[in-house]
């Protein structure tokens, strides 16, 4: 890849924020511009990339090869996806795991109708942890997948939370269960489901005279975010959210127990620890923003998730470096 790619940021939140510095960070790629649906002229972007109203988008359908989307799972992503793939390559992060069937079905096929790329779901999990995952199983066929999320901030579910009507501000902390964690950890092939695995501490603003237990009761019924977990629903005041919850760090753990014989038992494991959730996921779509642009070149139409992309096609080297350098 000579020229460099150009790429597009629709949302500018904290996602939108981190694809721009992670793109400063990239030798191959530049920022084209920023797309927002709040006032252009109030914004000003890190590297001083232009910013543009989402209305005018599709005046930028020649000027940008790749479009990160960096909207929320619970109401963005679900509009913004199938619309923007008919103009444009594009790369998101949605994170709502049961409906990534339905998601990518909607996506595939407007992108297969216009001749565009789409890497859907492209973020640790979904995305580096469902390549372990995948892998894992391949390796070793008879054994037990656990993951666990946390100790950190999940950003889908504290942007599901700031949607419920009532509630001002809002964070999710996703929390292991210690004993759960140290069987697996100790090579348990038990199998657990995600309530007994997690639990989810939700600390949340609400506006003024807002019914604080409709908050609760709609936090706790919410599908594919909290019905299926043990939830903990905590109200405090803004100043407390602004001094005490603005760090975005989050980990996860990922288990393979497995056995090749009856006196062979092995533990695969994938960690990961960081500091900015936003920050680590916008690292791994600007890396697939380089696999939809070579798809593209390729003619290679249609929405792929990151089970269907050659580690590769992520890497800025080109591939006859990366096999003398990285095997």
């Amino acid at each position: 890849m000579s020229a460099k790619i150009r790429a597009g940021i629709y949302g500018y939140g904290n996602i939108g924020k981190s694809v721009e510095k992670a793109i400063m960070r990239s030798n191959d790629i530049t920022a084209e511009a920023v797309f927002t649906r709040r006032d252009p002229g109030k914004i000003r972007t890190l590297s001083g990339t232009k910013v543009i109203g989402a209305d005018k988008v599709s005046e930028f359908k020649d000027k940008i090869d790749v479009m990160l989307l960096c909207g929320g799972s619970a109401t963005d992503l679900p509009v913004q996806g199938p619309e923007l793939v008919k103009e444009f390559n594009i790369v998101d992060s949605y994170d709502t795991h049961a409906k990534i069937p339905d998601y990518m079905k909607k996506i595939d096929s407007e992108a297969r109708q216009n001749k565009k790329a789409a890497i859907i779901s492209a973020g640790w999990d979904p995305g580096l942890f469902s390549i372990m995952r995948s892998l894992f199983m391949s390796v070793l066929p008879e054994g037990e997948n656990n993951t666990f999320w946390g100790p950190g901030v999940s950003q889908g579910h504290s942007d599901a939370l700031r949607r419920v009507e009532g509630v001002s501000d809002a964070i999710q902390y996703t929390v292991p269960s210690e004993k759960i964690f140290n069987d697996v950890k100790n090579r348990s092939q038990a199998t657990f489901t995600m309530k007994q695995k997690l639990k989810r501490i939700c600390y949340v603003v609400a506006e003024k005279n807002a019914d604080k237990e409709k908050i609760k009761k709609t936090v706790k019924q919410m599908p594919n975010y909290f019905a299926d977990y043990e939830t903990d629903v905590i109200f405090i005041s803004s100043e407390e959210m602004k001094k005490e919850h603005s760090m975005m760090n989050h980990a996860g753990n990922m288990f393979r127990n497995g056995s090749t014989d009856k006196n062979e038992e092995h533990q695969m494991e994938f960690r990961i620890k960081i500091d900015s959730n936003p920050g680590f996921t916008a690292s791994i779509m600007v890396a697939y923003a380089r696999a939809a642009f070579r798809l593209f070149n390729e003619k290679n139409y249609g929405a792929k998730t990151v089970l269907d992309v050659p580690v590769s096609y992520l890497s800025a080297m080109e591939r006859e470096q990366q096999i003398k350098e990285l095997l």
